[in-house]
Order: structure tokens, then C-alpha cells, then sequence
């Protein structure tokens, strides 16, 4: 895992190599261990390194032979060994055992789409000499970063908008459109983000920048057609089969691979194939919170005694969320409705603290299988529409969320609206997520006048129609519900945010087994009813597992990863205050900030912490509200007011030289891009 960063002029001017350097000095974080540059002539490209594979070959930027190709990459090639093989058998040589040097070789067999044959997680740019053209490229479902912009007569790219912003003629601004997004979706819609003039480049893209034009094209969807068998036992033997060799091909590296273990389904599931693929002890790593709401140790502690792996584990209290939480926006570079990737962050620390560089982790099993709170939700909304009057059915979604207690106070009528069991609902294309997103949306009332008008007459929702794949209509509904969480909420929020944002802060690479293309087209092709069999969630999933994880673990109800919110930053009156030493709370939700920095209504924010520290009971949207609106002047604080990235010891970068070698989405993309309708596999 890396950093990666680069520059080409439209104009052909040649590249100042010290702004390429500046770049480089924002992501050093992603890439302790080594850094390299390569300028010539109107391109520049960059590379900050987490050494992961081939330690002492494998620096980057890389060029093949005779210096025509030129890459810089984040991520790792799995299957680079067997794709090595295939490559070497056609004439190809290797001068490296790394993967970086398996894409070039790859790109210059099978050009752009070599992609296709790429079992990984990726964001590259490959600078093709000859033909005069940048190619870049991101992973099939978005595990790994990639930003770009246009600045003036310049073409900027990096693995995080820092490295953009390191340019002094970059716009620095919120995107009043990209908050709106995250205010309903939680994350914004790719290609947009939340800063002006900057894009991130959507999963399963490529993008080719040649004589000033951008022409991006996608080489990849996810389909929802039934190809699987019917047989539980069947289709549970193929899963474990394709999850195996999954963790197999993830366990490659040559530093020690270690894996979090949350003490649910999915993480133990990861780490007992890691442990069966591994003759050596298997180190894991876990969170406990200081609050029982939230604390899963005692799942953590069976998975552990079961699986006889070195635990550790660190423990989160509500000052350590409020301590990182600047550091934590800083790293996710977006707003944040809730303080969860706070502990990730910390976590991450724990790992690299231990000497560790790469984990094992669960994320996707929930996208894939059908495990998620929402899937069985839609599934009882649409139980209950058949019979909207029926408080039986209604009753079932207080089952669902225990965990809400003011759910049972309300009126059948307001459960009714509020969970649109409506007819007319029923056809939406969002009818899964209409109540997730209708009750982010209300925290938009917290808006300042200013930003109200400029997003008057908007239909956000509407930004996620040019996104659906053909046939998306004629899918069972559970397929949709799965589809949208997969498109929009697992690369915009958990794999990012969550995800490679808060590990790459400590230069800590994470892999995700239930993530390899083979399974999730695996799980597409499933039947319904075997991911949820009546309100089973995941039901073929723990079938596959049954002999792999304890009892207490595989039986267990799901609990969704939380953590504690507004409470972290403001105290309830008449309790000790734990956080009178984070300054940083009272002051970007002054009345005076928020009226300088124009987002947010101040008397309304005013209102808000009254309710906190009189210690009322706090809803859903009054936590979220919190987190958002300073995660947001946090972000403008950092980004905007005033931008100093850390500095790096840019003396330190080697210069590269090729002997040193180691769809009709149109209308959703800036015009400035030009929208390829290729067909995709």
C-alpha cells in the first residue's frame, strides 16, 4: 500500500519537480518506508511507499524496459504470481518479483484491458510515453482511493485531495451540492466529493487523459442475475471454497500479515481461515469500548480462546474519540455523521505500534450476503405494506431495533410515514433505503440560508439514477437494497472513510477477502432466500461457517459497528466534564465561526448543544447532527480557512530513472469529462 501522486500539462510546459515534491509530502503517511519522483517534460509522477511485497525491488515510480511506460501504484495485485507465469510465457521479462512490475508488463500485453485480469485492490496512473497518454485506474469496488482535478492548464491526481490541494492554484472550497450528498447518503456520490473542482474517480473506472481531454469509461458491474444453484449445501461449499482461496491469495507478503477480530460473524470467519491457512501464530487485533452499549469483548474473548490466536486489544473511551477526532476528519477528508471511524483510527495505531503493516479484515460480507439491518428492514416494510394496518407487522420492526427504545412510544401512523410502507413507496427505486436517507436529510435544517438556496429545488436522491446498472428495475428487491449499499455506502463511507483513511494514517494496509471480485459475483448470482431465509440474515453464510467459528459467535444477533457520539464532545450539566481540554468543540461551533464559515445556522447549532448538556434524551438525528456539523467545521478549518500539510522531508525523495528499475451516465459527470459507453464484463 502507497501513496500515489502525479502531474500532466496540457500545455506541454515542462513540470516543476518541487510541486510534484509538495504533493508527495501531503500523503507521506500512506508511505513511510520510501519515496521516489519521476518529471519529464509536461508529466510528474510520485510515490510515497508501505513496502509490503519484494522489499528491495519494488520501488516505485516504476518503468519497464526502455522507459516508454511509467507507473505509480497503491494497492496490491494478488494474483500477480500467477499472472507473472502467464506474462513470462509470452516472452515477457522481469527484472523485479514485485506486482507493479506485473502491471506494466500487463498493460503492454493487453493494453487497457488488463484490468480485467487483475484479481486485487488498486488505484494506478501509467503514464504510456508513447502514445502520449495517462491511464488511471481504480479497483473494482473501490477499496482504494483516487482524486483528480483540473488546475488551469494542469492535470492533477492523488490518492487523497491533499495532495491536489498542494498545489497553490487549487479551489479550496466546500461543495455545497457534495455536503447535501453526504447529508443524505452519508458519503458523496463519486465522481463528486465535497470540495470544488475535485473528483474522485468512481469505482470500476478507468480514465485515460490524452491531448487535454479526459474520457472515462467503466469495466465492471456487479449484476444481480440468479446463475447460483438452489442447494444450501451446494452453494455454502462453493462460498467457502471461493472465501479460502480468497484469504489464500491475501495472505501473500512478504512482512507478517495480522487480522482485526471484532467478535462478529464476519472478522472470525476471516481470521479462522487465515489461521487454517497458516502454519505460524496468527496476530489479531480488536476494540473494546469503555461503554457497554457498544462493547463486543466478550465475543472478542471467545473468537480468540477458539481460534488460539496473540490478541491485543485497544480500549476506547469518549475523551480518546474526542482527542483524534481532528486527525481522524483530517484523514477522511469529508464530513462525518458518526464518530465510528474515530476507533478505527485508534485501532490502526494499535497495529502499527505492534510492527504490523497489513490486517485482515471483514468488511463486505454484510454487502455480499445480505447482512445488514436494512436488507431485513425493506424485507418487513414491504411484509407490512401488504397489510399497512396490521400493529402485528409493525411490531416486527421494534424486534428489528431493539436497541431503539423510542421506536415503541410512537404512533402507527407516524411508524407508518416514517418508514414509507406507503403503495406509492413500494415502486421507488430506493424504497430499502427511503427511511435511512429521508431521516439523514432532516439534519439539512441545521443549513444556513445561503447554502439553502444554493441547493433550492434539488432532488438529491435523483443523483443516484445516472449510477443504475440496466435491467436494475427487473432485480428482486432484495437485490436492489444490496446493489445501492454496495454502489454508494460500502466505497463512499465504510471502505473509506472506515476503511483505507483511518489504516493508511498509520501506513496500515487492510485486505478484504469477502471483497475479491470471484466472491461477489459469487453472491450476486445467489438466490434471496439463501443470504436471507425469513429474517435470517447472512443464513447461507453461517452455513458455510458452521465449523469454522465458536457457537456463541455464529449465534449470536447481529450488532452493527457503533460508537458513541455527540456525548464525546459535550457534557451533560452536572457530570464532570471530560473534555474541557478539546478547545477545538466550543470554538468551530462558536456562533461566531459558524456565521463566518456560512454553512450551518448558528442559532440552530445553539439549540442543539442546549440539548446535549441539559442531558435529554438524544434520537438518531441529534447525534448524527452533531458529529456532522463539526466534522464539516473541522474539515473547513483544515481545508479551507487554512491549508499547511505536514511537512515531510522531501530531501529524502529519490529520483527515479528507468535504470533505477525496481453508459447514458453522461449527464452525472462534470462536463468536462467525456463519459465512455463501453461494454463492461
Amino acid at each position: 500500500m502507497c501513496g500515489i501522486a502525479g502531474i500532466v500539462h496540457f500545455d506541454a510546459s515542462p513540470v516543476d519537480r518541487k510541486l510534484v515534491e509538495r504533493m508527495l509530502a501531503t500523503i507521506r503517511h500512506r508511505g513511510p518506508d520510501a519515496c521516489g519522483v519521476h518529471v519529464a517534460g509536461k508529466v510528474g509522477l510520485a510515490h510515497a511507499r508501505l513496502s509490503i511485497i519484494d522489499l528491495e525491488g519494488g520501488r516505485q515510480p516504476m518503468s519497464n524496459e526502455d522507459g516508454s511506460l511509467w507507473i505509480t501504484f497503491n494497492g496490491e495485485i494478488f494474483n500477480y504470481v500467477e499472472l507473472r507465469e502467464t506474462l513470462q510465457a509470452k516472452g515477457h521479462r522481469f527484472v523485479t518479483r514485485s506486482d507493479t512490475e506485473v502491471i506494466l508488463h500487463a498493460y503492454e500485453e493487453f493494453g487497457q484491458d488488463c484490468v480485467q485480469r487483475f484479481n486485487g485492490q488498486w488505484a494506478f496512473a501509467l503514464w504510456d510515453a508513447r502514445r502520449q497518454r495517462m491511464f488511471l485506474s481504480r479497483d473494482r469496488l473501490g477499496v482504494r482511493p483516487l482524486f483528480f482535478a483540473c488546475v488551469g492548464s494542469k492535470f492533477l491526481f492523488g490518492s487523497e485531495v491533499k495532495a491536489i490541494f498542494a498545489d497553490p492554484e487549487a479551489t479550496r472550497e466546500l461543495d455545497p451540492i457534495g455536503l447535501d450528498q453526504v447529508f443524505t447518503f452519508w458519503c458523496p456520490v463519486a465522481p463528486r466529493t465535497v470540495f470544488r473542482e475535485v473528483c474522485e474517480l468512481p469505482p470500476a473506472h478507468n480514465l485515460v487523459v490524452s491531448e487535454g481531454r479526459l474520457r472515462l469509461a467503466r469495466y465492471w458491474q456487479l449484476e444481480y442475475r440468479q446463475a447460483g444453484s438452489d442447494s444450501s449445501e451446494e452453494s455454502a461449499e462453493q462460498a467457502l471454497s471461493l472465501l479460502s482461496d480468497a484469504t489464500r491469495l491475501r495472505l501473500r507478503s512478504d512482512v507478517p500479515v495480522g487480522a482485526y477480530l471484532s467478535g462478529g460473524l464476519d472478522s472470525t470467519i476471516t481470521t479462522a481461515l487465515a489461521r487454517r491457512a497458516t502454519s505460524g501464530p496468527l496476530r489479531t487485533f480488536s476494540i473494546a469500548f469503555e461503554d457497554a452499549e457498544f462493547d463486543e469483548s466478550e465475543y472478542q474473548r471467545v473468537a480468540v480462546e477458539t481460534l488460539q490466536t496473540e490478541h491485543r486489544t485497544i480500549r476506547c473511551r469518549l475523551e480518546d474519540i474526542a482527542r483524534v477526532f481532528p486527525d481522524v476528519v483530517w484523514h477522511a477528508e469529508r464530513p462525518l455523521l458518526r464518530t465510528a471511524p474515530a476507533p478505527m483510527y485508534l485501532l490502526a495505531g494499535l497495529v502499527r505500534e505492534e510492527g504490523f503493516k497489513v490486517v485482515l479484515t471483514g468488511e463486505g460480507a454484510d454487502e455480499m450476503f445480505g447482512g445488514y439491518d436494512i436488507f431485513k428492514e425493506a424485507k418487513v416494510r414491504r411484509f407490512w405494506a401488504a397489510q399497512p394496518d396490521s400493529d402485528a407487522r409493525a411490531r416486527l420492526l421494534q424486534r428489528l431495533y431493539p436497541y431503539l427504545p423510542n421506536l415503541r412510544a410512537q404512533s402507527l401512523a407516524y411508524q407508518k410515514a416514517f418508514f414509507h410502507v406507503r403503495a406509492e413507496d413500494l415502486s421507488s427505486p430506493w424504497f430499502s433505503h427511503l427511511p435511512r436517507w429521508e431521516l439523514t436529510a432532516r439534519l439539512k435544517v441545521f443549513f444556513s440560508d445561503a447554502v439553502r438556496a444554493e441547493l433550492a429545488g434539488r432532488q438529491t436522491q435523483a443523483d443516484c439514477l445516472p449510477l443504475l446498472p440496466e435491467g436494475f428495475d427487473r432485480w428482486p428487491p432484495f437485490c436492489r437494497a444490496q446493489w445501492l449499499e454496495t454502489a454508494l455506502l460500502l466505497p463512499g463511507y465504510i471502505l473509506s472513510s472506515q476503511g483505507d483513511r483511518m489504516a493508511m494514517a498509520h501506513a496500515v494496509e487492510g485486505r478484504f477477502p469477502f471483497l475479491d471480485h470471484r466472491v461477489a459475483e459469487f453472491a450476486a448470482g445467489l438466490p434471496p432466500r439463501l443470504k436471507m431465509m425469513g429474517l435470517d440474515e447472512k443464513h447461507l453464510l453461517k452455513r458455510a461457517a458452521a465449523r469454522l467459528v465458536p457457537l456463541p459467535v455464529l449465534a449470536r444477533a447481529k450488532q452493527p459497528y457503533r460508537a458513541p457520539d455527540a456525548k464525546c464532545f459535550v457534557a451533560a450539566s452536572g457530570t464532570r466534564n471530560q473534555h474541557e481540554h478539546h478547545g477545538y468543540v466550543e470554538e468551530l461551533l462558536s456562533p461566531r465561526r459558524l456565521r463566518e464559515d456560512g454553512m450551518f445556522q448558528p442559532e440552530a447549532v445553539q439549540r442543539l448543544l442546549n440539548k446535549v448538556k441539559s442531558g435529554a434524551p438524544l434520537g438518531i438525528k441529534d447525534n448524527m447532527a452533531l458529529v456532522g456539523i463539526l466534522s464539516t467545521q473541522l474539515l473547513i478549518d483544515r481545508f479551507v480557512r487554512g491549508f499547511s500539510p505536514a511537512a515531510s522531508r522531501v530531501s529524502a525523495v529519490r529520483e527515479t530513472t528507468r535504470d533505477g528499475l525496481p453508459s447514458d451516465a453522461a449527464a452525472h459527470f462534470p462536463a468536462w469529462i467525456e463519459v465512455e459507453h463501453s461494454a463492461v464484463s
